[in-house]
Parts: C-alpha cells; structure tokens; sequence
C-alpha cells in the first residue's frame, strides 16, 4: 500500500477480520479507516469490506480504488464474489491466502480476478520462524458395544436406501442426490434420519468425551480450542466442561469477550463449531482439539492455523480425535491429504 500510494480497498471474508484489518490499518497509517459491513457504511481512500458488502456496492464504488487486498482469497472464485472483483477497476491486487485450493477446483480462476501467484510459502516451511513449531496427533476411539450396534444399524438403513435408489455418492452430486430422494418417501425419510444417525455417533461417543477431558487435564497450564463439526455437540461440551462457547449465534460483543478470556486466561478452553475456523487471531492458544469436522482440507489447515502465531518458545499441539471402524476414519484420511499434516515437527515428551 505505501509502494503504490493509491487508494486501497481490503476485501475480508467476516466481520472480525474486518476489525482486525481496521485496527491494524488505522494504527499504521494514522488515519480514518472506512469501513463497509456489520451495519457500517463509510468509505474512506482506505476502507476494509466484507465480501458481502464488497459484492452489493462494488458497481457503485469500483471505480474508488487503485488497489484492492483479497483476504481469504480462496472465497473469491465462488459466482457471487467473482462478480464483485470483475466489477473493481483497481489495476493493482494482492490476494492473500494459506489455503488457495478449493474442493470444487475453481482456485484456477484466482489467476483471471486477481493474478498469478507472485510468492508461496508452506507452513511447514514457515514452522519455528514465522509461525509456532508444532505437531499433529490423531488419537482414534473405539464406540461402545452398545453404540456400535446402534451405528451399524443406522449406517444400514442410510445405505441400503442409497443402493436401491442407485445412487452413486462417490460422483459429485451424489450426496445432493440422495438428499433430493429422501425427501419423496417415507423409507428415504427414514434413511436420512439412519445417516444423521450414525454421523452423530462417530462425531461424538462417549469415548471421544472422555478422552477430551484428558486432554483439557494434561494442558491445563494451556489455552486450548475445541472444534466440532456441529453445534449440537459443541454445546454437549460446553455444559460437560463448563468451557464458553462461540457460534455463529454470538454476538460480536460477547464473542469479543470469549476471545479476550482466553488471552488473558481467564477461561482454559473455548468450544466451537466453525465461525473460530478462519482468520480470528488467538495467539495466546497453543492447543487444538478436533473433536469433529468434515473432510475438508481447507478446513482442516485452518483450524491448525489458530494456534500456529507465534509468542516466545510457543510449541502448538494439534489433536485429531477419531471414532475407529466408521466413516470418520476415511473423512479423517481426507483432510489430511496437506503437507502441514505429512510432517511431524515436533514430539513433547
């Protein structure tokens, strides 16, 4: 922004990387910052957006800027966001990103709306300089006989339904389909209600609870994250261990206040479902807990990178939490397809 001197509009994907970019920004240069999202509406020669408000006001204010910042820029691709930057005549653009790839593969189009990759750097590269050292461990659970019986039962019936529907899940509308079925028939009814079934055993059996209470035991003296796939399980935690819980429900303020808790360690742990996945700067957390998640890659390296800033000597500890024998196993096996989870960095003792 100092070399070009122009006007810059900073595009980021939620309302707290927004806070982030304004603060940041505001110190740096001394001046106003604009601001467009969260119930804002003010631009300024430099002004931060969500992508959202980005996308309803770039036809007005695209001609504003001469550079524009894409954070997160592995959203841009999507139909709605990709508009947004057609529609920016800023002539200089950065996009900004740990994880370019995307599971539907559109990361191609990040050429076209913003350039080509001009500098990339892994995190294993990046591991005991820029960011924190750390290690990954996948600690795998076994269900109790009584909820094994109840996931075969449950995984039967969602299957058996897809095999006489003739369903392919491994294609890429596979999954849709079989939801647009289950909704015609009572017996697709009952299958949908067999697949949330045995997904909700594998997220979180009893195994999985206990084995957390462990974790939060042995890094009591840490800041910890908890992540799942859900919010039902995420509030069974939060009453379990009577640790705050951060939705897409709370409110910026409380939010806020859970955030700060953490930092100055008046709460140990924290639990959430996804909104903590991206961007939200928590230097203080050096542990991560995966009770749950999808087979995301994005998702997965996002959540490694909550606890990657680095303070002092800070080592990171990511755990990976999964039920043996179901379908976790291989959504497990997914996500870890990363350079980040190939490498082992460290082992404490």
């Amino acid at each position: 922004m100092l070399e070009k001197g122009r006007s810059t509009l900073v595009i980021a994907p939620t309302l707290d990387l927004v806070r982030q970019w304004h603060e940041t920004l505001t110190r740096f240069f001394a001046i106003e910052v604009g601001i467009l999202g969260g119930g804002e509406h003010e631009v300024r020669p430099v002004t931060v957006s969500t992508y959202d408000s980005a996308h309803l006001h770039m036809e007005r204010y695209g001609n504003r800027f001469g550079l524009v910042v894409f954070d997160e820029c592995h959203h841009l691709p999507g139909d709605t966001y990709s508009e947004a930057a057609r529609m920016c005549i800023a002539p200089f653009r950065l996009g900004l990103t740990a994880t370019p790839e995307r599971s539907d593969g559109r990361e191609s189009l990040l050429d076209e709306l913003v350039g080509p990759v001009v500098y990339r750097k892994n995190i294993t590269d990046m591991a005991g300089t820029y960011l924190a050292e750390y290690e990954t461990r996948r600690i795998v659970v076994e269900l109790s006989p009584e909820e094994r019986e109840e996931y075969e039962q449950a995984r039967d019936l969602y299957l058996n339904f897809v095999r006489s529907q003739g369903i392919a899940l491994s294609s890429p509308r596979g999954f849709q389909e079989f939801v647009g079925r289950s909704t015609r028939t009572e017996a697709g009814r009952r299958a949908y209600a067999g697949y949330r079934r045995q997904r909700s055993l594998a997220f979180a059996p009893a195994a999985k609870l206990e084995k957390l209470e462990e974790l939060l035991t042995r890094h009591a003296a840490d800041r910890s994250i908890i992540f799942t796939e859900d919010n039902r399980t995420a509030y069974e935690i939060s009453r379990r261990f009577l640790v705050p819980i951060i939705t897409h429900q709370t409110k910026v303020k409380e939010r806020t206040d859970i955030l700060s808790g953490l930092a100055e360690g008046r709460y140990q742990a924290i639990v959430t479902s996804k909104v903590l996945n991206e961007g939200v700067d928590v230097p203080s957390a050096s542990v991560a807990i995966v009770v749950s998640g999808n087979s995301s890659v994005l998702e997965h390296v996002q959540r490694l990178g909550r606890i990657l800033r680095q303070v002092g000597d800070k080592r990171a500890t990511l755990y990976e939490l999964v039920s043996g024998n179901t379908s976790e196993a291989k959504t497990s096996d997914r996500r870890r397809e990363h350079a980040a989870y190939r490498a082992r960095r460290w082992r404490s003792p």
